[in-house]
């Protein structure tokens, strides 16, 4: 059975339309109709449904379900459709032959860790921007939220063919790397928040002394092949600027390995200026005509490219508006060869979007209308013993993204950071996490897993045997309602990956892992495996191990364990 649903169905309608059009049944130059095939809500209404006939009925000027009684007669035979039933106003319902199932599993085993992956990117260069947090303080539980839905989606890209290119773009220049520059000054000259001469737009958090006290000791910073040394000289503000952001940059590093997210490629916004990227950009638009001067500033005509109105580039000062810069920044991936680019972002930055898609498509590089791709995420809410956590000593005004795992675990972490749609507000409830309960998701899933490997451990234990071949070669009894239910999920798992990376939305991984464990744990409590007949006991293991397979590839697209033993 193919892995696909519309794959296996849709060739079948086409040739049974092309068949009606060649007995004169539809008219000759109709064309077949963008029809439908998905799987019926109501399990009980069968495998897949289509809506072909009642999109074929009015160019037939005819009744759809009559319609749908000549498409089931003209519907080529196959091993795979034991069935096909008219409903509804003329739906088409497919029911899949024991057969097709089998199959179902035995592709499952067949591919193992590759099961669901497909080749859709083509190889192509897609290139995921995420986290990308100014190097002024500790990551905090936003970034721990854009971290993960950047890493699990540069991992479905992965799972859906593309060249994957993980990117973290620094801003490590402008007003807020002066303010940390000069907090760290002050507490290297004595001072502390509060006192009268402390910077109005200091940062407070405990950390800036930690960094001041590394500076001050001449400590020596390696991070991303570059060496920065501390000075005693707290006039130099220069060497004290390199040091703490070489300080915080190394920070954030650790935080994002004890969360599992890596990088291949880190930007640094200064590097635009250095390299007079954005110089060159601003020259290509005005050489192209798409700005002009007003009130001593440059202007984009953002408007002509669907924003609300037009954008300052450069104000009446001569400096840059903060969306310039972003403009080079991405022409920078294009000339890159990113053929996709995907920026994972705070719901707060929603208003620079369209500014900065309108400076691309001025530049007239032949960037397509709509890129980058944008993922959006709204904020998240701590909890413990129902009670909102905000504060982080370390930090002094935020939580931290390192507190957070060691609070609650890496694994729960992950997953509950992911699990909700990008756009939605999260409430991440620390108790739950940490609970060893049914209730708790990931506990849930990797339970589950750890189920699966433990009946295989008691094989031995048993002194009994498991043939996969002997198992694979059964005809599941798709009476059982817990069993069927089981196989159409292990189904479903090629469609979750690819609407995942089409949609850009890994939560669907994680729907999807608690809907299989679910499913499993119903036919887990209904059955026993280690049973003495044999044809038995290996059919039963043969979907087990299938489902611990499916458990196993869909954590690893979430970044979490699957644990052997719990």
């Amino acid at each position: 059975m193919n892995s696909s649903s519309r794959a296996l169905i849709e060739p079948l309608v086409e040739r049974a339309v092309a068949a009606l059009r060649d007995a004169g049944t539809l008219p000759a130059e109709l064309a077949t109709p963008a029809f439908v095939v998905e799987r019926p809500k109501d399990r009980s209404h069968g495998d897949f449904s289509t809506n072909a006939a009642m999109l074929l009925a009015r160019p037939a000027r005819s009744n759809p379900r009559a319609i749908a009684q000549a498409l089931v007669d003209a519907l080529p035979a196959n091993d795979a459709i034991a069935s096909v039933e008219i409903a509804g106003p003329g739906f088409l319902n497919f029911r899949l032959t024991p057969a097709a199932w089998r199959d179902q599993l035995v592709a499952v085993h067949t591919h193992g860790d590759a099961y669901g992956h497909n080749d859709s990117g083509a190889a192509q260069t897609a290139g995921v921007e995420y986290v990308s947090a100014n190097p002024t303080g500790p990551l905090h539980v936003g970034h721990g939220r854009a971290a993960v839905i950047g890493d699990c989606i540069a991992r479905v890209l992965d799972a859906n063919g593309w060249t994957v290119k993980r990117e973290f773009y620094y801003n490590d220049a402008g007003v807020q790397i002066e303010n940390l520059a000069r907090s760290v000054q002050a507490r290297a000259r004595g001072l502390a928040p509060g006192d009268a001469d402390w910077p109005a737009d200091a940062y407070n958090g405990e950390y800036i002394a930690d960094v001041a006290r590394a500076c001050l000791d001449g400590a020596t910073v390696e991070v991303e092949g570059q060496s920065v040394t501390g000075t005693a000289e707290t006039d130099d503000l220069d060497t004290i600027r390199r040091f703490a952001v070489a300080w915080l940059r190394r920070e954030q590093n650790a935080d994002l390995a004890a969360f599992g997210v890596s990088f291949d490629v880190y930007f640094l916004e200064s590097s635009l200026y250095a390299d007079g990227k954005v110089e060159e950009t601003v020259g290509t638009l005005v050489a192209n005509g798409h700005t002009y001067e007003d009130g001593g500033a440059l202007w984009l005509r953002s408007t002509d490219y669907g924003d609300d109105k037009d954008r300052v580039m450069r104000k009446s000062d001569g400096s840059y508006t903060y969306f310039v810069p972003d403009v080079a920044y991405h022409l920078s991936k294009w000339q890159r060869g990113y053929r996709r680019a995907i920026t994972e972002l705070g719901a707060d930055h929603h208003g620079s979007l369209a500014r900065v898609r309108a400076g691309l498509q001025a530049l007239d590089a032949g960037i397509p209308a709509g890129w980058p791709e944008y993922v959006l995420h709204q904020m998240v809410t701590v909890m413990r013993g129902g009670e909102e956590v905000k504060l982080s000593k370390r930090a002094g005004s935020y939580l931290t993204l390192r507190d957070l795992i060691d609070e609650a675990g890496r694994d729960a972490t992950r997953w509950f950071l992911v699990a909700r749609k990008p756009d939605s507000q999260l409430v991440f409830d620390i108790d739950l996490a940490r609970s060893q309960s049914l209730d708790n998701p990931v506990y849930y899933v990797q339970l589950s897993h750890a189920r699966i490997c433990g009946l295989q451990r008691q094989l031995a234990e048993r002194g009994l045997a498991f043939d996969l071949q002997q198992g694979l070669a059964q005809l599941p009894d798709m009476s059982d309602t817990a069993l069927r239910d089981v196989l159409i999920d292990l189904s479903r798992w090629p469609e979750i990956v690819a609407a995942a990376g089409a949609q850009l939305e890994p939560h669907l991984i994680a729907t999807y892992l608690l809907e299989l464990a679910q499913a499993f744990q119903t036919y887990y409590n209904d059955h026993q495996f280690l049973v003495d007949d044999a044809p038995t006991r290996d059919a039963r293991l043969a979907l087990a191990t299938a489902v611990g397979q499916v458990l196993r590839n869909g954590l690893a697209l979430l970044g979490v364990q699957a644990p052997e033993a719990m």
